[in-house]
């Protein structure tokens, strides 16, 4: 199995309990809102939304991908942390095993925030998942873009 490690880091005017609440913890309504041509909705397949919980997100018509299924495997809401790994999905392209995501969104010293997320591709052989990494990263920062603009939209939501 062949491992590939990505980070990226992106500044947001928003304070980090409002960017956690509104990209985790209310991602399954907040997200289809967002980003509608992409995402259509959230299903909770199992759990509360703690460790163990395990989502499928359908992915909208017209999408290259019709669905992925994630589990989290630890949530910090006091740290704004969480750990979540996708496990099933086309998006997974038949050559990787699973995707994970240690996503942590800490302080700033303007009053914002800053969004971490390093994802782990772990292929089933030694499979190059450059290109596959490089356009789940562009998606990532479009959704949180999205979301830190609907933040913004509406403050007193979060």
């Amino acid at each position: 199995m062949g491992v590939t490690c990505f980070e990226h880091e992106i500044a947001s005017p928003c304070p980090p309990a409002k960017i956690f609440k509104a990209s985790v913890l209310d991602a399954d309504t907040v997200i289809p809102k967002v980003i509608p041509n992409v995402v259509k909705c959230v299903e909770v397949i199992q759990g509360d939304g703690g460790p163990g919980t395990i989502k499928k997100i359908h992915f909208s018509e017209g999408h290259k991908f019709k669905f992925m299924t994630h589990r989290i495997d630890a949530i910090d809401k006091e740290h704004h942390s969480i750990n979540y790994t996708v496990i099933d999905g086309d998006m997974l392209c038949g050559f990787i095993e699973s995707i994970s995501h240690e996503l942590t969104v800490s302080a700033s010293p303007d009053g914002g925030s800053i969004y971490k997320n390093k994802i782990t591709y772990h292929t089933k052989g030694d499979e190059d998942c450059t290109e596959h990494a490089n356009g789940g990263k562009e998606e990532g920062i479009t959704l949180f873009k999205a979301i830190e603009a609907h933040v913004i939209a509406h403050p007193d939501a979060y």
